[in-house]
Parts: structure tokens; sequence; C-alpha cells
């Protein structure tokens, strides 16, 4: 059965231009760069009511949830959605109260800041929160927004951890279960910046049947029905395709050995191309 709702996924920002972890200033403006290059407008133009709707901004994985926070509601307010606000989800306890609930069930839009991908699974996964906002993705016209951690942990398979130097190296790369919305893909982001395309070769030669989705900083995807998708932002969205490998030596070598794979697909998104998951159709934007 197909989603009704839809997926907007972030890799994340550069440290000028958008809001990181790390770096944080008072030029608003400066800070919306990229955004208002097409991320966060679009956010407001797919949701539900527009400027109207209710968006939810949830600091979880963040190391610094206070200020990733308002930081983000400020963005929004800059560009007229007011009916914004930060909800704080500290523990697993938060997710079985009422109020929070309610305020789940009552958003037209989720925002998953950055951070820490496992803390956000591991504080969400399998609580009525997480039940919540699968109910509300697959029946409803609602919108989940992920940026860094938020975007990984959108997929059933998540990347938490691995080096970006020795990710080829068998069992350097550390893959769990994130919160599902969507299947057969797996998400890594802060692809460019962070050198990260071996993190996704492992996760796909490891699994030939999901689709690697790269995200570079200041670029997402807009994901429809499940599954089309549509890069949007400055920067590039690299999918890894495995369907096509003709060998690899991973369950002939040892831990911390180095990988081979024979014939493996590699698409660059840029904003405004198209790409099908299930009928495997990417579509160039030449404008």
């Amino acid at each position: 059965m197909e989603p009704v709702g839809k997926l907007i996924i972030i890799g994340g920002g550069i440290d000028t231009g958008s809001f990181t972890e790390n770096e944080f200033t008072e030029q608003i403006d400066k800070n919306l760069n990229f955004f208002e290059r097409g991320i966060l407008k679009r956010i407001i133009d797919e949701s539900l009511n527009g400027k109207e709707s209710r968006i939810e901004i949830i600091p979880t994985a963040s190391r610094i949830p206070d200020v990733v926070g308002k930081e983000y509601s400020k963005a929004f307010h800059h560009l007229g959605a007011d009916n914004v606000d930060v909800l704080e989800i500290k523990s697993r306890e938060n997710c079985q109260d009422k109020k929070v609930l309610a305020r789940i069930k009552d958003a037209n839009v989720i925002f998953f800041t950055g951070g820490d991908q496992l803390r956000l699974t591991s504080i969400i996964g399998g609580t009525a929160v997480h039940d919540a906002i699968l109910e509300k993705y697959q029946n409803e016209n609602f919108l989940y927004v992920g940026t860094s951690a938020g975007a990984a942990c959108a997929s059933r398979n998540m990347i938490y951890q691995g080096s970006s130097k020795e990710a080829l190296l068998k069992g350097e790369v550390k893959i769990t279960g994130g919160l599902g919305l969507i299947n057969d893909v797996a998400i890594d982001t802060h692809f460019v910046k962070r050198g990260r395309i071996g993190r996704l070769f492992q996760a796909v030669v490891s699994n030939p049947k999901i689709i690697g989705l790269g995200l570079g900083e200041d670029t997402g995807l807009l994901i429809k029905s499940g599954d089309q998708m549509e890069a949007l932002g400055s920067g590039l969205v690299i999918l890894v395709d495995g369907r096509s490998i003709k060998d690899t030596n991973i369950t002939d070598i040892s831990l911390g050995e180095p990988i081979s794979i024979e014939n493996l697909v590699v698409h660059v998104m840029s904003m405004g191309d198209t790409y099908n998951l299930k009928g495997n159709k990417f579509k160039i934007n030449k404008k």
C-alpha cells in the first residue's frame, strides 16, 4: 500500500550558509542561503496548509536541542510560517505522554533535526510516538522532514557508524533498524564533505536489494508515494544501485580486509532530477 504522506530528507548543512551543530550566527538571512534555494520553502509548499500548517520541530537527536530547535523555528518564521513549535522529547517516557502524542497527531509537518541518529531511534523507536508518526505517514497528507540524523533514521536500514577512510574494510560500517518510513534504501548524510561514499558501497554490497542514497550538504530529496524522488537544494544526491553486481569477495574475506565489488552502478542527481525507485527510472532535469 502506497503511503499518503511524503518525506523530505536533507543531507545536513555546511558551516557557512546553513545550520550546523557547531556553529551558529545571528545573521538569519545568511543562514537561510540554501533553504531559500528550495528546501525550507519547499517544505512549507508541500505541507497540507502551506504557511498555516502546524509544524513541530523535534531536536531529540541533538546535543544542543534548545539551540537547534530555536534556530529552525526562527527559520520557518522568517519565511512566513508562524504555526511552529519545538517539541522536546528527551526520554522514552516522554513518548508515552498524552500531551506529546496529541501534538504529534495534530501536526501537519514533523521536522527531526540533526545530531545522533542512534540517540533518536533509541529514544523514539517502538514507542507510541513512533507508531503515531508511521500511522500519519501511511494514512494522511502528512510531511515527515529530517535533516542529517533525522534523514538517516527515516529508512528501515539505518547507517549509524563507520569511518569514512576505512569504509570499504569489511565490518567497518554498522547498520541497525531505523524508523522505517521507507523500505529498500539506506540513507547517508553529509555525504560530500565527509567523503562517505564507501559507507554506502558497503551497505549496498551487503544487501544488494537496497538502494543507497547519499545526500550532500545543502541537498535533499522529496519522496512521494514511497518511491517517487526529486532532488532539492544546491548540491548532489548520489544513488548506489547494487542490483547489477556481478561479483564480490565480501563473504570470502575476514573482518577488516578490503572489499572488492564488480559492476556497482552509481547515479548522480542534482536539483530537479527525478528517480523512480520501483521502476528504476532516472530523469535528468535539463531545464
